[in-house]
């Protein structure tokens, strides 16, 4: 993680360009073949930053108290993760913001922010089928009703919600970096992100299970 910030760090003060992946070591207090073991391209350095919000985010849903609702469990992680000083510092949303722009103009950095959105989207069809009761009386004696968190088949339409959730957060935060909004507030990120996530407050989540 500390390549990772020392390379956001360097994109934001010095742009994308003018970076090299020697100037991020030598911000790392690392030797250049060390970097080039953990990453192939300078771009890929602040993947571990990108992947850290979207994990906290599937966390948060996973983790949610029993009993919550879908619904409620994605719109409480929301405010978890997007909201500045709870789940990220308010002062990292500064360039969290110039490294979403850039990923808009750059693209090998576009890439990388396309390949972990896809990684999170999955990942939250997990999650949200760990919630779930598993189709099958076998899975059902064995498991209790709830699907290992790990091993998991999911439902198309479930996959469909998956989907429709990380879309709603993915455009609500890049959206919020495109302006000059404040991070808190009715354009900020998590509220734009929560009124993206109330076309999925009356999906049939009782009509899906997980399946294995």
């Amino acid at each position: 993680m500390e390549i990772a910030r020392a390379a956001a760090g360097l994109f934001v003060r010095e742009g994308l360009r003018a970076t090299r992946a020697e100037d991020i070591a030598r911000a790392a207090g690392i030797a250049p073949r060390t970097f080039y073991r953990y990453f192939a391209a300078k771009e890929e350095a602040i993947t571990p930053l990108y992947e850290a919000g979207a994990r906290r985010w599937v966390e948060a849903v996973r983790t949610a108290p029993p009993g919550t609702s879908v619904p409620q469990a994605l719109e409480d992680a929301v405010r978890y993760t997007l909201t500045p000083g709870v789940g990220v510092s308010e002062a990292s949303w500064t360039w969290m913001r110039t490294l979403i722009r850039l990923a808009h103009t750059d693209p090998s950095l576009c890439r990388v922010w396309a390949e972990v959105c896809q990684a999170s989207e999955r990942a939250l069809a997990e999650a949200l089928a760990s919630r779930l009761p598993v189709g099958g009386s076998r899975e059902n004696r064995v498991t209790g009703g709830q699907l290992p968190f790990d091993n998991v088949a999911v439902d198309t339409r479930l996959r469909f919600a998956a989907a429709v959730a990380s879309a709603a957060v993915r455009t609500a935060t890049e959206g919020w970096a495109a302006s000059d909004a404040p991070a808190e507030g009715p354009q900020g990120p998590a509220e734009l992100a929560l009124a993206n996530l109330a076309v999925l407050r009356n999906f049939p989540w009782g009509d899906l299970t997980a399946m294995s």
